[in-house]
């Protein structure tokens, strides 16, 4: 088959690379537009923009299938003459029209077992939901979000102090496999697509306000709150102390706490000691274990820990909402 291969993040450049490993025929790369990056905010192509061009493959940029830009990028995916599309996290949606074009159709890897989880962020809440296990799924895409036939899926244990980036660089790699392994049934012409079973939920593209902490939580919802946002947009408060006013203050990961040191703490004060930090939430504590203070680089909690005023604190106060109910979207 001659395939073409439509994502846009780092983690769908695993996947790009597990079909050119197995020695599928990837004629092409759709992306999204060049996007602008950093604090000088340089026009910078995606990461699979990137690696395609390190594989010589002709590269399609586009944001959506309308206007002058949507006409061009049609007209390049017809003179590629691909069988098929594989989608990984391209970042935006096909219409009709485009998923008539190819004879195969299209498939798309999406990393949760579905229905569970259909949207945008599927990791980063079932993390924030305190899952015990996700995975991913390979799937026919059709007019519906997320909702189309299941080729394969793959299951995965979620450790709590896992952050997001780290379960989707995972899955990444094992997702990856699963797509390259069901490409070879749809040439050989022994895939089986299952209809969808279960109860829906919704993954929505997760903002900063989603995402401040409030000690007042349980340590758990804290916990997952904290690495299901990590490396982005990443979990925030503002600090609270003499030395510090009110400073932004973002985590970008925490583990569990067996024991706690010290009794008496209130939430969102912290208890430092020589190798951890812990910040005490409503029946626990948490460890930080990576912080970026305003204006700085994230670093180890520890290594911020030195020389820190013992009376700092977060502002418990917070606006998210205090459940992270995915049926509500």
């Amino acid at each position: 088959m001659r395939i073409l291969f439509a994502g846009t993040p780092q983690p769908a450049v695993a996947s790009l690379d597990a079909l050119i490993q197995a020695g599928h025929n990837v004629v092409g790369v759709l992306t999204r537009t060049d996007a602008k990056i950093g604090r000088k905010r340089v026009l910078t192509p995606s990461p699979v923009a990137q690696r395609a061009t390190d594989l010589e493959l002709p590269v399609i940029k586009s944001d959506s299938f309308s206007g002058a830009e949507g006409q061009a990028a049609i007209e390049d995916i017809q003179e590629l003459q691909p069988d098929l599309g594989a989608v990984v996290a391209y970042g935006g949606l096909l219409p009709q029209a485009v998923l008539n074009m190819l004879p195969k159709g299209w498939v798309n890897l999406h990393f949760s077992l579905l229905p569970a989880y259909r949207g945008a962020a599927p990791v980063q809440w079932a993390i924030m939901n305190q899952e015990s296990s996700t995975g991913a799924a390979v799937f026919r895409l059709e007019t519906g979000l997320d909702t189309g036939p299941v080729f394969a899926t793959m299951t995965r244990t979620l450790r709590p102090e896992e952050t997001a980036g780290e379960v989707l660089a995972d899955l990444a790699v094992s997702g990856g496999a699963l797509l390259s392994d069901t490409l070879s049934d749809i040439a050989a012409g022994s895939a089986i697509a299952t209809p969808q079973q279960g109860e829906v939920s919704w993954a929505p593209k997760i903002t900063s306000r989603d995402v401040q902490i409030d000690a007042h939580q349980p340590a758990g919802v804290v916990l997952g709150l904290i690495n299901g946002a990590s490396p982005a947009p990443g979990a925030w408060a503002t600090l609270a102390g003499d030395s510090t006013k009110t400073q932004r203050f973002k985590i970008g990961g925490a583990a569990p706490v067996t024991d706690i040191p010290e009794q008496g703490k209130a939430p969102g004060e912290f208890i430092i000691e020589a190798d951890r930090v812990l910040l005490m939430c409503h029946d626990g504590a948490v460890e930080l274990t990576k912080v970026q203070p305003s204006g700085k680089k994230m670093m180890a909690a520890s290594d911020w820990a030195h020389g820190v005023d013992p009376s700092i604190g977060l502002h418990t106060s917070a606006t998210h909402p205090t459940e992270f109910d995915v049926d509500k979207g």
